[in-house]
């Protein structure tokens, strides 16, 4: 009976089952790399970048007037940055000197992230191979089987109209 067992019977499933590397990566990560990943997905996006311009556009606007009405009235409100915006430039010095390396730490995780995932999908195609090799070998086997059935199946019907 033992023969009547193809190599898809024979096969045993054990390995590890496929693991979700998103799911480990956010358990692995420190309290700082997570605030990196944040900035680094704030920084990085529309609302951010729209937001910063309109900040920058009120500051050099409302510096411009100030300049411009102190120059008509000298008893008008002094402009706290006026051109060249020295103190915007020196914020926005600031911003890039602490966004730059934050953003940098994000990247390199994203990397390892990707690494870990391109050996995830390396490990499941290598025993999705394994499996399919598998299965093509059991329809040969089963491709045998049905070839012996229908020989003896003809051999019977050619008894049968024999007689």
């Amino acid at each position: 009976m033992d023969n009547l067992k193809g190599p898809a019977a024979i096969y045993k499933h054990e390995h590890a089952a496929v693991r979700n590397v998103n799911e480990e990566f956010k358990k692995k990560g420190t309290r700082g790399q997570r605030v990196a990943d944040k900035v680094a997905q704030v920084v990085g996006s529309w609302p951010f970048i729209i937001f910063q311009s309109v900040i920058i556009l009120v500051w050099m606007g409302a510096n411009v007037y100030l300049v411009y009405m102190a120059g008509s009235d000298s008893d008008f409100f002094v402009s706290w940055d006026p051109y060249p915006f020295i103190l915007l430039n020196l914020a926005l010095s600031f911003q890039a000197a602490y966004t730059g390396p934050v953003v940098m730490m994000s990247q390199n995780r994203q990397t390892e992230k990707d690494r870990l995932m391109a050996e995830q999908d390396y490990e499941v195609n290598k025993k999705a191979e394994v499996e399919i090799k598998i299965i093509m070998d059991h329809l040969v086997y089963q491709d045998a089987k049905i070839k012996a059935l229908l020989d003896e199946i003809k051999a019977l019907k050619t008894v049968n109209d024999k007689n």
